[in-house]
């Protein structure tokens, strides 16, 4: 007896403590306004430099539905299948949760859930999804407490606007919009059927995810409703979840791989947690496009490739992580790290320029042998002198060693990081010819801030931040830091243009004036191109992940194609700029084999970057034999060549060709100025003692 009445008083004092608890919970629960207002968590909406919506990330919201503007066959669905008892009991179901017990007996675990939309709702609201004993209980109060402050009908409210349907959307109008293209005020029987039926695993059910699993539980759903008598059998017998429309996905595939480089910038741009986001980036619609579309062309079949276009200021327009970005969110373009064999030359050579060499000067193609490392070009013989406008335009690899050696190495790997390189830099002679690692987006970097007039270029991606009508960060171009003075810039700019008429970028050339460079590493397992125009600095890579060898692969084939094909399409609405200097053809004409796209460098160094002695290296080795020692070119791969060629030195320039390569009129069109060379006074020629190699 004495027990029982223990028992009784400390069923009461339970009882009681509940109440308490209920009561005390209500008291602190915010308003029905203040849930309607609250978000779940920070939306982002990205927008291309158009201001066309691209990506939206994290939680997004449709228009808030009121109890009477909801469908009654959406309020009808979620209640067969989530909680039929919902009109009934007080937020939480006793009957449910015996049920849920029982199975949990027979089953051995938690095969079938005990919660009531009122919990559902307290759980998203203000709990996690952590399957705990404490979090039940709370959560049990805090149903208990929802009850005692709203109605029915205002809890069934903000359920179906508040719960997560997957694929980012909370409530059923932004679920409606996703998954079939239209609000939820007008939802037919088997869409809501299809939404009510997401609730149980958002991720699995899915339309988009799995069309078969959400139809098959649509189904499930239907046949509830019949049960329950909120539809009649002729009515579930007519619905068809199989013939539901489902909402086009829009393309984000290419463009992920700029919008996972430029959100997280947001972290040190701004400082914002909660409230949403209209972030406004540089993309072009048109040139992304453009981009995945060139790589996906002309990258051999077995390697991958990357791109990167900057705007004259630093907008990164398109950005190209790879072949595809659901196989591989890889991107390639800033992550990773890949010898850029001859296009390194471009540090050379303005080192060189700066010390005081002009792109006239004569120098002279021999073997050369520097610490023990002895370079030979591509072809394997030396042309003899030369100047080093034919140097560059055929990528001839002793005169760069030589070019190394006498302006210093530490020179050009001062200049390498001046524009832009941020990987470690191994100062050997073999850097010359590009022996160590670099990211794509410091190479076009570097070659922007050339185009640029030697000031420096930044790419960025992120113009402005706006949250609700408010701009929070407002990006500005830094355009105070010279690399070099103009003149180095402008000369660089005039040997880049050299290479892209005449030497071995000419499958580059896109119709108007062009400027750039071909890089090929050793037993072709990079290739490269990087070069602008009007207004745009575009760098090209193809290569395999594993750094294996790409039969054909050379920087004057498929990059430079896949680099007039972008071109053509990015520059198409823009004017033609002529550069600052005519084009003017090398004093030497070279034959095909000794460039045109062969593989321009050949770096006999290990691993670590320090150079192999000669006769260490095997003759069949594929470093060892130049051209030899790598898979024949396929026929397709062939070297490129301009229609009817390039005027051959001796020959009158043929205008007509010269209009094609560079856009102008050679016959009455005004063409700029070149400085006149013959003239030292035309910019300073500093003094230099050659520097020991380092």
């Amino acid at each position: 007896m004495l027990a029982l009445k223990v028992t009784g008083i400390a069923f009461v004092l339970a009882f009681l403590a509940l109440v308490i608890a209920v009561y005390v919970t209500r008291g602190q629960l915010p308003s029905f306004d203040e849930l309607k207002s609250s978000p779940n968590g920070q939306m982002i909406r990205v927008l291309a430099a158009d201001g066309t919506p691209i990506v939206n990330l994290g939680p997004s919201y449709g228009e808030w539905l009121t109890y009477d503007q909801i469908p009654q066959v959406m309020k009808d669905a979620m209640v067969a299948v989530e909680d039929r008892r919902f009109r009934e009991h007080w937020g939480v179901d006793p009957i449910g949760v015996a049920r849920s017990f029982e199975v949990r007996i027979k089953e051995g675990h938690w095969a079938q859930g005990g919660s009531t939309i009122t919990q559902q709702l307290a759980r998203n609201i203000f709990l996690s999804s952590a399957k705990q004993f404490g979090r039940k209980f709370r959560e049990g109060i805090l149903a208990l407490a929802l009850e005692r402050k709203f109605t029915k009908d205002q809890v069934l409210e903000l359920y179906l606007n508040k719960v997560y349907f997957g694929g980012g959307a909370y409530g059923i109008d932004a679920a409606a919009r996703k998954f079939f293209g239209h609000g939820a005020d007008h939802l037919t029987l088997s869409e809501a059927a299809i939404i009510a039926g997401l609730v149980k695993a958002p991720s699995h059910y899915s339309p988009t995810a799995d069309a078969e699993a959400a139809v098959g539980r649509a189904g499930v759903v239907i046949g509830l409703m019949k049960e329950t008598g909120k539809i009649s059998p002729a009515e579930a017998a007519s619905a068809d979840p199989h013939a539901v429309k489902l909402a086009a996905e829009p393309n984000q595939n290419s463009v992920r791989y700029f919008t996972d480089w430029a959100l997280p910038q947001l972290e040190n741009l701004i400082d914002e947690p909660s409230r949403p986001l209209e972030v406004y980036t540089t993309i072009d619609i048109k040139m992304q496009a453009a981009g995945d579309a060139a790589i996906r062309a002309n990258a051999p079949g077995n390697a991958q490739g990357a791109l990167i276009s900057l705007d004259r200021d630093g907008a990164v327009r398109a950005m190209v992580g790879g072949k595809d970005y659901v196989t591989s969110n890889y991107n390639r373009s800033i992550t990773a790290l890949r010898q850029p064999g001859s296009a390194f030359k471009l540090f050379v050579y303005l080192a060189a320029l700066e010390a005081g060499k002009r792109p006239s000067d004569q120098v002279v193609d021999q073997p050369v042998t520097i610490q023990g490392w002895s370079p030979r070009n591509s072809s394997g013989r030396n042309a003899g002198a030369m100047d080093l406008r034919t140097a560059f335009a055929y990528s001839v690899n002793t005169v760069a060693a030589q070019l190394g050696e006498e302006v210093g190495f530490s020179t050009i790997a001062d200049m390498a990081r001046r524009f832009g390189i941020s990987t470690p830099i191994q100062v050997v002679p073999s850097m010359v010819l590009g022996s160590n690692d670099v990211r794509v987006i410091d190479m076009t970097r570097a070659f922007a801030s050339v185009y640029n007039k030697g000031v420096a270029v930044t790419p960025y991606g992120i113009t402005k931040v706006t949250s609700m009508g408010e701009t929070i960060y407002q990006h500005e171009v830094d355009r105070s830091h010279v690399l070099v003075a103009p003149y180095v810039a402008q000369e660089m700019t005039d040997l880049l243009q050299t290479a892209v008429n005449t030497g071995t970028g000419r499958a580059a050339q896109i119709g108007r004036p062009v400027a750039g460079k071909t890089g090929t590493t050793t037993s072709n397992k990079d290739g490269w191109f990087l070069g602008f125009s009007s207004g745009l600095t575009t760098g090209v890579w193809m290569g395999r992940d594993d750094a294996k060898t790409v039969p054909g692969l050379q920087g004057g084939t498929a990059p430079a194609r896949a680099f007039a094909a972008f071109m053509k399409v990015a520059t198409a609405g823009r004017p033609i700029e002529q550069f600052d200097t005519a084009v003017t053809l090398p004093d030497l004409a070279l034959d095909n084999e000794e460039g045109f796209g062969a593989p321009d460098n050949g770096v006999f160094v290990d691993p670590d970057g320090n150079p192999i002695p000669q006769d260490q290296i095997a003759p069949d080795s594929p470093i060892g034999g130049g051209d030899a020692g790598m898979p024949p070119s396929s026929e397709d791969d062939a070297p490129q060549t301009a229609p009817d060629g390039p005027p051959k030195q001796g020959d009158r320039l043929d205008k007509k060709w010269l209009d094609r390569v560079t856009g102008g009129d050679s016959s009455g069109g005004k063409t700029p100025s070149r400085p006149d060379r013959s003239q030292p006074a035309d910019r300073p020629r500093p003094v230099q003692e050659s520097r020991p190699s380092q």
